[in-house]
């Protein structure tokens, strides 16, 4: 597991767990963290925080592999034809 995906895992159940960190995650999420985790995140890093119902799927797509890889980086595998 990444230290993301780490760090990500502690706050969901966190926010399960206690409502007024819930609360702070939704307005302030950097300073609950902080607050609650002790975890500084840099400040080029945004986080937004938003509560998923019963009747939503967020779906979160991350950066262009082509924004994040350099080109002179080649991958180890390739996907067959």
């Amino acid at each position: 597991m990444t230290s993301g995906a780490l760090l990500q895992t502690q706050v969901i159940e966190k926010a399960w767990q206690d409502p007024s960190f819930k609360a702070k995650l939704l307005a302030d999420p950097k300073a609950a963290i902080q607050e609650a985790l002790g975890v500084i995140l840099p400040d080029h890093i945004k986080v937004k925080t938003v509560e998923e119902n019963s009747d939503e799927f967020y779906l979160v797509l991350p950066p262009s592999p082509a924004n994040v890889i350099k080109s002179e980086v080649k991958p180890n595998a390739v996907w067959g034809d």
